[in-house]
């Protein structure tokens, strides 16, 4: 294998270890690969809000897909390059189906600007921040949304995943990473599509690209890209996806596979 031009590396499940946390290990090979001057693309599920603690790490270089592809994020100037989001018009269409093949679904919709939820949704692992606007999707949906996020509290989490599935058809592109939320973006919007897109503006083309992850949203950024690794701790779709096994997580697998790519 040639030396990559381009590192794309999911964060949670895959960079970013079960506490939380980047490693000191994980930091200075990331630090390394600013300096050689390679780089390294955070490609998330997270909204723009959740990553404010990271960016130090991406370096110079400053490039991120986040929202599952929905927005490029120029790190440096701290702006949206662009924004692949769903409308209102589309939205409302796909909310209606939603609720109707999912009785008693909430829905929630991620803007560059922050999270807005219906009057049910509830997420107990990150509530919505103060301030967030509650209310019908009529009335919240002004702004494209990056993502918009489902769940269904009372459901087993396949039978909601199919559900989902089902009503979303071909108005947009369901995907998941934790089980009782789905996460929705628009059509052909994957972490895949925008990581294309990405390195074909830096010049970089597909056989000189490394790419990490761990969960099924990560599957089409992981088979377009020349060499691909999936976390040892990963979902068995993604291993089976991936050309290669990278060591879990926690024991700073990406770091492991980085030095060895690039001799460190």
């Amino acid at each position: 294998m040639s030396v990559p031009r381009l590192v794309a590396t999911d964060l949670d499940g895959t960079l970013v270890r079960s506490d939380g946390s980047v490693s000191e290990r994980t930091r200075a090979v990331l630090a390394a690969l600013e300096d050689r001057g390679v780089p390294v693309v955070f490609v998330t599920a997270r909204p723009l809000r959740w990553m404010d603690d990271l960016w130090p790490m991406v370096g110079g270089h400053g490039l991120a897909i986040v929202s599952n592809g929905g927005v490029v994020f120029d790190v440096a100037a701290r702006s949206v390059r662009e924004l692949r989001g769903i409308g209102r018009e589309d939205g409302l269409v796909l909310g209606e189906a939603i609720y109707a093949g999912v009785p008693g679904a909430s829905i929630a919709i991620e803007t560059v600007a922050g999270i807005r939820c219906d009057p049910t949704y509830v997420d107990s692992l990150h509530p919505a921040p103060p301030g967030t606007s509650v209310g019908t999707l009529e009335e919240i949906w002004t702004v494209p949304a990056a993502k918009v996020l489902v769940r269904h509290p009372g459901l087993d989490p396949v039978r909601f995943r199919e559900a989902v599935i089902a009503a979303v058809g071909s108005l947009a592109v369901p995907t998941w990473t934790l089980d009782g939320l789905m996460e929705i973006s628009a059509p052909g919007v994957t972490k895949g599509s925008a990581l294309v897109g990405l390195a074909a503006e830096l010049g970089v083309a597909a056989a000189d690209v490394i790419a990490f992850g761990d969960m099924p949203n990560d599957v089409p950024m992981l088979t377009w890209a020349g060499t691909s690794y999936a976390m040892a701790n990963g979902h068995p779709d993604v291993r089976s996806a991936a050309d290669h096994e990278a060591p879990p997580h926690d024991e700073d697998g990406v770091a492991v596979v980085l030095e060895r790519v690039f001799g460190l």
